[in-house]
């Protein structure tokens, strides 16, 4: 269920102020409980999009990537946080040129040049941001923290997970902590095709959706591309390392697989849950691919 058509009136006061105009207003709100995103139009086909975050966490998550590691992206590369209120969990952002990939029509030249600028968005987003302190200590347990989530989710989608994978999920987030310490990094959180747009106009591609940016390790941002498009396009994964220059190391793919069959739980659990079927699609697909031994 998308939220409502037009902001509050009083939000919508609080970004002409913001702008100095009042703008015409255009809901760009996702399919998805809880989305309130409008595009806001100003003369001269000046766009900015008004948001307002889901959680506290992702408004925080956001508007800590926007300020402090996004900008390293590059100019048109990511929006920039023209202002917020934490009172209301709402940022105002500058649009982005182009379209994300999954509503798009792109052709497989198109698609293997903006994964890999989106592999080099990636490396640049990674490298940003000081891991120290409780920053490094949140990114030194991500996997362990992912790990301990498996038991909730295999709760949630109960039979649609045969005892067999669930032994196989169970030992897989298992396997996480036994790993030795892989690379850190500022991820994006949310990398997948509906956040990854592409401007034909200037052949670019840019980053949208920072809400789930964290510290974490560096591997954790390919999950959902792993589960969901580079399924059927080891193309467009073998472009975005290329981008990203440099390919995963044997404990990081080994990662990938384990963090991989938690998110194919985890999707089995949510999509029918919330009525969404590509959702649970793509967790029956992910699970199937490692139970017969062709996850990559």
């Amino acid at each position: 269920m998308s939220g409502p058509s037009t902001p509050a009136p009083a939000l919508l006061a609080w970004a002409g102020r913001v702008l100095g105009a009042r703008p015409s207003v255009l809901d760009a709100s996702r399919p998805q409980e809880n989305s309130r995103v409008w595009q806001l139009s100003l003369p001269g086909d000046v766009r900015h999009y008004l948001k307002v975050s889901r959680r506290p966490l992702m408004y925080e998550r956001e508007t800590l990537a926007l300020r402090h590691a996004a900008p390293a992206l590059g100019a048109g590369r990511a929006p920039q946080l023209r202002a917020s209120s934490a009172e209301h969990l709402v940022l105002l952002l500058t649009a982005l040129p182009g379209r994300p990939l999954e509503h798009l029509k792109p052709t497989s030249a198109e698609e293997v040049r903006a994964h890999r600028q989106g592999g080099t968005l990636l490396a640049r987003l990674h490298a940003a941001g000081d891991v120290s302190g409780p920053w490094r200590v949140e990114a030194e347990q991500a996997l362990h923290t992912a790990a301990d989530e498996v038991e909730n989710h295999l709760r949630k989608a109960g039979a649609r997970v045969t005892s067999a994978e669930q032994r196989l999920a169970r030992d897989l987030a298992e396997q996480l902590h036994a790993l030795p310490p892989l690379p850190l990094a500022f991820i994006h959180g949310d990398a997948r095709d509906r956040n990854l747009l592409w401007s034909r106009n200037l052949g670019q591609a840019g980053w949208i959706d920072f809400g789930r940016a964290r510290f974490a390790t560096a591997v954790q941002d390919f999950v959902s591309m792993a589960c969901g498009i580079w399924a059927d396009r080891p193309d467009l994964r073998a472009a975005c390392f290329q981008g990203y220059g440099r390919d995963l190391t044997s404990e990081e793919r080994h990662a990938l697989k384990c963090l991989s069959a938690i998110d194919a739980v985890r999707c089995l659990a949510w999509g029918p849950a919330h009525d969404d079927a590509d959702v649970t699609a793509r967790g029956r697909r992910t699970l199937d691919r490692i139970v017969a031994g062709v996850f990559a």
